[in-house]
């Protein structure tokens, strides 16, 4: 992904859920994927897929059980 299509994600990311603390960041040495950030805590990760002539991304944010106590 190049700095571009990271943007446009970033973009979309922070209008579709309505947040401006989000951003998607390269990563090093990986042109496959960018990680997702809200603020300066890491929230997940979006991976690219160029299958078929189709490019598409799927964005994955795992959820620890600790994070669902009260």
């Amino acid at each position: 992904m190049d700095k571009t299509e990271l943007a446009k994600l970033q973009a979309y990311l922070r209008k579709t859920f309505n947040n401006a603390n989000i951003s998607v960041r390269a990563r090093m040495k990986k042109t496959d994927s960018a990680e997702v950030y809200m603020g300066e805590e890491y929230i997940g990760i979006i991976h690219v897929d160029d299958e078929d002539g189709d490019r598409s991304f799927n964005f994955t944010m795992a959820i620890l059980d600790v994070d669902l106590e009260d």
